[in-house]
């Protein structure tokens, strides 16, 4: 070999050498979450359920806006596989790679777990955190990069069983991922492995909840809520991000003679079995620690006899000290429900104006179709309106500016036509609100079925039983764009007949004045946020949750998902 060779060969030796630790540094997962960023507007990253505390999703960034947004393009998709089989790294089209990482399996469940979904259908928020992305359904996480789409690993839980009707997404704090499970746990991973750190439970399996909420990190309080559809307490519950300890538990309905709402009740049984369920996801105040979130609907749901009154704290915004548990104040939106349309919807905190003075304000659209603006300090009613067309439910307000049920549309043996149907004039899926146009943006649904009582006996009938439910028709849907000073529709863009009922999935707004949603032809849209206008649009099927948008590598990325398909978008330049 001569001395030219050698060296050459020594030069190359050196440069691999140097290059295997960029290579693994490119391949580790994104490490740590500085839960200070949560307090900031998310530009970077996507660090919580709805980008920040507000809830307001909103984004900062303008670099795609009404201009440019017709050269948004796709940059790659991305493919999940869940159940305990499933090797993880496979994708659809990618501008990048990655090896199959094999499955890690926990969970309490037997061995093999039976029946398990090898489908997956992403609802909830995607945690972007330092290029990496997290996201969950039922029984599965996942850890994936956000330049390609390649899965690092994957995570499966064993459940025991329970309600799998969803997962909202997880929350991160430092290097350490929390989920819930619809049988009832609360489990932490390793951001960087997927290898679980901890499991504790949330409540007893027997009780028969399920847990589908994203918990939300503030400071070292992990908050986690649970669904549940028999007459069961609703409850809010505070865990030790780092040990998992229980550090508080604060029931949504009165459980003592003497508490406050305890005279809303005929009695205290009723109260105690009355629902109030806490799966929707809130908005967190720094300034005041409040944690303000909607609560579900009373039980039993549709025979209302035995639970006469108000029933406090059903449908009902509450706002709680987070270091306590001690809740500060609430309103009640939907006094006396009785069409199970609960008021867990996502409210969003805005510093605006009231009356042109400024003021610290909670908005909120309910699923019953009335949107509501509340100050946040002290819960005080400040305005009701009615967004949804066709809802026919209610009397006129009251002197609180609250919906009461007309006893005419309750459930009867004859069949009563009410709007909305069970579903809501909107639901779940988060809403959205832009303080450059000033507008909340929210789908609409205007939809009608009769109700028939098919249980006359109210003692026969617990959680959502005793009657049957017939749709027979909408009028349509929408995305509403809604001044929050007069409660009046700006601007509504109704989707054509047909096409199916899509256009109700969560909302994204930005500086760039876009509004992302979707329609009822399997569109991701992007709209006009002052005038509802489409801008531009891309056919990928039926969105399945709200999309978002952070900054990698100085690009502007909007991501969407469609059930098990992830798609990530940014300009092409």
């Amino acid at each position: 070999m001569t001395k030219t060779m050698t060296k050459l060969t020594k030069i190359f030796l050196v440069l691999v050498v140097c290059a295997v630790p960029l290579v693994l540094l490119a391949q580790e997962p994104g490490i740590g979450l500085n839960p200070e960023s949560l307090l900031k507007p998310a530009t970077d990253s996507w660090p919580t359920y709805s980008g920040d505390y507000t809830s307001d999703r909103y984004s900062v960034l303008d670099k795609i806006n009404k201009t440019t947004v017709k050269s948004l393009s796709l940059s790659w998709v991305g493919h999940l596989t869940a159940g305990p089989g499933a090797s993880a790294g496979g994708f659809v089209f990618a501008r990048g790679g990655g090896a199959s990482t094999p499955t890690i399996v926990g969970g309490e469940g037997p061995e093999p777990p039976p029946n398990a979904p090898t489908t997956a259908r992403v609802v909830g928020a995607i945690l972007q955190v330092n290029g990496i992305l997290y996201m969950s359904t039922p029984d599965n996480a996942w850890a994936m990069d956000a330049r390609d789409g390649s899965v690092l690993w994957h995570y499966f839980w064993k459940t025991k069983g329970g309600t799998h009707i969803g997962n909202r997404g997880m929350a991160m704090s430092g290097d350490w991922l929390y989920f819930e499970t619809p049988d009832d746990y609360l489990v932490s991973l390793d951001a960087k492995t997927g290898k679980e750190r901890w499991h504790k439970v949330i409540s007893d399996f027997t009780e028969q909840y399920f847990s589908t909420m994203a918990p939300y990190l503030i400071g070292n309080h992990l908050l986690v809520g649970t669904g549940d559809d028999l007459d069961s307490p609703g409850f809010l519950q505070s865990f030790d991000p780092e040990t998992g300890e229980l550090q508080w538990k604060h029931y949504t309905v009165p459980m003592e003679k003497g508490d406050i709402g305890a005279d809303t009740w005929p009695n205290m049984d009723a109260a105690r079995h009355g629902g109030a369920q806490t799966w929707g996801d809130g908005a967190y105040d720094p300034d005041t620690h409040f944690y303000i979130f909607g609560t579900g609907n009373p039980t039993p749901a549709y025979t209302p006899q035995v639970r006469l009154g108000d029933n406090l704290f059903t449908c009902t915004l509450i706002a709680v000290n987070v270091d306590t548990g001690k809740m500060a104040w609430y309103y009640q939106t939907g006094p006396h429900d009785t069409h199970d349309w609960d008021a867990n919807q996502t409210p969003v905190l805005v510093d605006g104006t009231w009356k042109g003075k400024p003021r610290k304000l909670v908005l909120q659209a309910t699923r019953d179709g009335y949107f509501f603006v509340i100050d946040r300090l002290t819960g005080e009613h400040l305005l009701t309106s009615k967004y949804g067309e066709s809802a026919n439910w209610a009397k006129p307000l009251n002197d609180k500016g609250q919906p009461y049920p007309n006893p005419e549309k309750d459930s009867t043996v004859p069949g009563s036509l009410v709007s909305p149907s069970n579903g809501g004039i909107t639901n779940w899926p988060p809403p959205a609100y832009n303080p450059k146009t000033g507008l909340f943006y929210v789908p609409e649904h205007d939809s009608y079925s009769m109700y028939y009582l098919t249980e006359t006996d109210p003692r026969g009938a617990m959680g959502l039983g005793g009657k049957e439910e017939d749709g027979v028709g909408s009028t349509g849907n929408s995305i509403d764009a809604i001044d929050y000073h007069t409660g009046k529709i700006v601007w509504r863009h109704t989707f054509p007949e047909g096409g199916g009922a899509g256009g109700g999935t969560g909302l994204l707004t930005t500086a760039g004045g876009l509004v992302f949603g979707s329609d009822q032809g399997g569109n991701f849209v992007a709209y006009d946020a002052s005038t509802g206008k489409a801008l531009w649009h891309s056919h990928i099927g039926g969105v399945s949750n709200a999309a978002e948008t952070y900054l990698i590598d100085g690009k502007q990325n909007v991501l969407v998902a469609n059930g098990d398909t992830i798609y990530d978008f940014v300009l092409n330049e």
